[in-house]
Order: structure tokens, then sequence, then C-alpha cells
């Protein structure tokens, strides 16, 4: 009988392929009015349609590459829109207060089982799903979906997902949801920073400046704006994980494995006599 362990979900070229344009693509929409000239016109409200646009297709293709690499069923699929609701149903608890976001919990842990492809599909559709929940649809939103996306996959790409178990990984995934919770405040900060418009202050934007004087600029207004809002985010992160997050890691292997992420048990008959393939 094949081993009934759970593992990630194996990411081939294809979803390899797919998850390079579309942070190809993310990296470019989100970074460059640094490199913009000051007469270019930033406004991400204009592009984030056309990312929107691109962006949902090539979820699809992702998860499509996924399934055609890994062999996943529907039941696979299924759990994804399970996850992604219950995503989108955590959010409006903490949101608008300090950072306190149980979502990011869950996602760091889901993309740890379900692998970086899924990971990603799973962190873009659930800040979807959780925009048409609260009424938050707007300009930010693709750039949202993106940045939770990477968040999730990142999860997905951290070592030792079929050996390291236990209090080790417990504190990595910890670890990684603080450091990965900043990292979704600075993504999100660059996107809202270049659109807003120059207040005479030392931490504005200024198009056309040299990318050097801007980055200074912008870490400024990182540390002035939303610190406290990433370290609540974190702290919370890491509190979850750490109390609760061995309890959902074994429920969530358990599901995965019932749900056919795995390579399908198979049993060889007695020697000489070929096992039944079919009807």
């Amino acid at each position: 009988m094949s081993d009934r362990r759970s593992r990630p979900v194996r990411l081939g070229p294809r979803a390899i392929a797919a998850l390079l344009l579309v942070s190809a693509i993310g990296v470019v929409s989100i970074g460059w009015p640094l490199l913009a000239d000051a007469d270019s016109g930033l406004a991400h409200s204009q592009d984030a349609p056309w990312l929107f646009a691109a962006l949902l297709p090539l979820l699809v293709g992702v998860v499509v590459a996924t399934i055609a690499d890994s062999g996943l069923d529907a039941k696979a699929v299924a759990m994804l829109g399970v996850l992604a609701a219950v995503g989108a149903a955590l959010r409006p608890l903490g949101a608008g207060t300090a950072g306190l976001e149980p979502m990011f919990f869950l996602m760091v842990l889901s993309g740890r089982v379900l692998g970086p492809g899924f990971g990603f599909v799973l962190g873009s559709v659930t800040m979807f799903a959780s925009a048409l929940l609260t009424g938050g649809v707007g300009p930010w939103m693709p750039f949202q979906m993106l940045s939770m996306g990477w968040f999730t996959m990142g999860a997905g790409l951290l070592p030792a997902p079929d050996r390291l178990r236990g209090r080790a990984e417990l504190l990595m995934l910890a670890a990684y949801g603080a450091v990965a919770a900043f990292a979704y405040g600075t993504v999100m900060n660059l996107y809202g920073w270049t659109i807003v418009p120059g207040l005479g202050s030392g931490i504005s934007f200024h198009p056309g400046d040299p990318l050097p004087e801007n980055l200074v600029r912008f870490f400024a207004y990182c540390l002035a704006t939303s610190l406290g809002w990433d370290l609540g985010r974190a702290v919370l992160t890491m509190a979850l994980t750490l109390t609760i997050g061995s309890t959902l890691l074994k429920a969530l292997r358990r599901a995965t494995r019932r749900a056919s992420f795995e390579v399908q048990v198979t049993f060889d008959g007695p020697e000489g006599v070929k096992a039944p393939t079919g009807p």
C-alpha cells in the first residue's frame, strides 16, 4: 500500500510557469510608479481594472496547471473553496482593529499543508471573497489578492514539508507568519503611497525622483503610518500559530488525505496476478 503521510501538493513545471508569470505581472503592476517619470500620470485606480482582468484567468491557469501536474480531483478543489470561505469569514472579525486579522493565521497553515501553487490561489481567492463579503471592492482589491497570494505561497515554500513536525514546525511557521505579515503590509503600503498626493512632507512620494531617495521616504512612511498595524497582525499570527496551530495542522492534513491530495493508494495482487484496472 502506498504511503499515507500527508504531503503538500507537488509543484510541477506548468504550475511553476504560471506562478512566475502572475508574480512577474504583479511586481510590475505594484512597483512601476517608482521608475516612472513625474508626468506619467500615476494612478493605480486606472491600471487596477486591467490587472484584475489579467489576474483572474492567470489564477485559473495556476489551478489548472496544478491539477494537471498533480492529478488532483474535485474534492481537492472543493476543499480549496471551503478554506477560502472560512478565511473570508474570519477577516471581518478583526478588520479595523490594530491589524488583528486572524485570517492570516489560517493562510499560513493552509499554505504549509496545500503547497505553494494551491496556496497562492487560496490566498488570492480568499481576499476576493472577503472583499465581496465586506464591501471592500475597489482599485486596491487586485493588489490585495496578489499580496495575500504571495503570503500564502511563501508558507508552502518553507523547507522540509514532509519531515519537519511538532514544535519546530510551529516555531518556523510562527516566525514566517510574523515576517510575512510585515511584508504584506509593506507591499500594500507601496500601492497606497504612490497614489497619495504630495503633502510637502519628508515621507511623500515624489514621482521622477531617484529611486534611492524615494525608497528612504517610503521606509519613513511605513514607520510613521503602519508599523503599529503590521505589528498587531504579526503578533496575532504568531500567537495563534503557537497556541492552536498544531490542532489545525493535523485537521488540515487529515482532510487533504481524504481529498486525494496525495498519490492514490494502490494494492498489488498475488505474484503473477494483475489487479483489475477497471470495469
